[in-house]
């Protein structure tokens, strides 16, 4: 056998099918006295994790807090307002006074491909880093485990529980839960709508039974929703719902950083037995199958058979096996964040070398900067001016020529603008507004301009100008459109 095959065969994957059952010892410890607790094996149904401490844990937790967050958000004011209002019935995004219109939508368009490359550049560099720690259904589901934890004990008890037949019992156990879950699920679907409304004016219409058609349905779907899928689905929406399950593999390379079991290391795995005099001890590997890795995963996954699709980077079984290497008095990093070819003797590059990485941030650069830009050159003005084209011109009795022009007015402020227009670029000029406009926050107003000149004055068949808009109320709030003024060929 060649070396290139040697390495093959040291890291494919082997199936583990032994019991974990066995009264051994660890090191002259049993299982239980390093306080690990044998659960049965998944064999396809509900995955009921334990729940153990760890830096990765800690990190969930914090990531987790972000998104409850959510939850109070529609509740911050600004300026008397609501501070995050996505108001489709009038085309407005106001996002802590920044008003955003359909004529910015470019700027929404800048956010989403830079998240959108932010999460290919994240999966290239660790993989489903996004599913294991900021992805929303993720974060319910960990609420809900947790809630399940508190209300029917720890996993092992919930297994048995779920296997008993329905009785009073069991349902007084049960129900406390479920109508927490679903406490939860209906705050999500309500507080998601309260985002596209005013929420104050949404409770009061929630409790005076006045909520409309749309939002009541709107409601009851996402809190149905939540509560099939963080509290029953789970996994399944993870390994089997989710596209970017499916996908990832085409994002990731053998470079791509990823919790990975060190084979080397850790096989032959097995429990350690006392041997008896003269008997051979057996030469394991710092595995003890103990399968805290297993039965701490969300997924399921068994992480010692390989990377695989349903793994989503979340660390927990590292934290798991981490803490039995330490208990065992072995080295931490049996499994750990690495990449394959780490374990192949390979020299990873750096971020910054890799070509994916580069043309995602690259990207992501350009995104950002074209959003910042349009945030800072974002006007509270903006103008736009139609010429009549059918007549594109008219002569009047006087002798002098007239074009007609339509000047509309977005206002970008939440303050009601009192706007008149003046028109600059000839000597002769003169020019009629149909009126002074108010026009309110985030609307459009229509000012009909006619421009004259005489004929006589008119030394070319066309000739700039300039419309200007300015807010009578607030003199720094001005517009300048450069359009052009007709007239006869000579």
């Amino acid at each position: 056998m060649s070396d290139s095959d040697s390495k093959k065969e040291a890291y494919r994957p082997k199936i583990h099918t032994g019991s974990v059952l066995d009264d051994v010892h660890v090191e002259s410890k049993t299982l239980d006295d390093i306080g690990v607790e044998i659960l049965p094996l998944h064999t396809g149904g509900t995955v009921h994790a334990k729940r153990i401490g760890g830096k990765f844990r800690n990190f969930k937790w914090m990531v987790a807090s972000f998104w409850l967050l959510l939850f109070v958000g529609p509740y911050i004011r600004w300026n008397g307002d609501q501070a995050i209002l996505w108001d489709l019935a009038n085309r407005q995004f106001h996002i802590f006074g920044l008003t955003v219109l359909p004529q910015d939508i470019w700027m929404l368009a800048m956010i989403l491909l830079f998240f959108a490359l932010l999460l290919a550049a994240s999966t290239a560099i660790a993989g489903r880093v996004w599913c294991g720690y900021f992805c929303f259904h993720t974060v319910w589901v960990d609420v809900f485990t947790w809630l399940e934890e508190k209300f029917e004990g720890k996993p092992g008890k919930r297994i048995k529980l779920d296997a008993e037949p329905m009785s009073f019992a069991k349902f007084k156990i049960k129900l406390p839960k479920h109508l927490v879950w679903l406490f939860i699920a209906f705050m999500t679907g309500f507080s998601f709508v309260a985002y596209f409304t005013d929420a104050f004016q949404l409770w009061a219409r929630l409790l005076n039974f006045q909520l409309g058609y749309y939002e009541f349905i709107t409601i009851m779907v996402l809190t149905g929703l939540t509560y099939l899928t963080a509290g029953f689905m789970r996994e399944q929406v993870c390994m089997g719902f989710c596209p970017y399950s499916r996908i990832q593999g085409a994002m990731t390379d053998t470079e791509t950083v990823m919790p990975t079991y060190d084979r080397d290391r850790g096989e032959p795995r097995g429990r350690q037995r006392r041997v008896k005099p003269g008997e051979e001890a057996p030469v394991l590997g710092d595995c003890i199958d103990c399968r805290m890795c297993v039965d701490v995963c969300p997924t399921g996954v068994d992480i010692r058979l390989g990377q695989q699709f349903g793994c989503i980077t979340c660390g927990l079984c590292i934290d798991a096996c981490d803490e039995i290497m330490e208990k065992v008095n072995k080295p931490k990093g049996l499994i750990r964040y690495a990449a394959i070819n780490e374990f192949a003797g390979k020299a990873l590059p750096p971020i910054w070398r890799r070509p994916r990485v580069i043309v995602y941030s690259s990207i992501m650069t350009f995104a950002a900067f074209a959003l910042i830009w349009g945030m800072v050159n974002m006007a509270p003005i903006d103008v736009t001016v139609l010429k009549e084209r059918a007549p594109l011109y008219v002569q009047m009795s006087d002798g002098t020529i007239q074009n007609k022009y339509e000047v509309k007015v977005v206002n970008k402020t939440n303050e009601v603008m009192q706007v008149e227009v003046e028109v600059f670029g000839h000597d002769d000029l003169i020019y009629i507004a149909d009126r002074v406009a108010d026009v309110s926050p985030g609307s459009v107003s229509t000012i009909r301009l006619f421009v004259r000149i005489p004929r006589n004055k008119l030394s070319e068949p066309s000739m700039p100008i300039d419309i200007v808009v300015k807010d009578l109320r607030n003199k720094d709030i001005r517009d300048r459109y450069r359009s052009v003024f007709h007239g006869p060929s000579y």
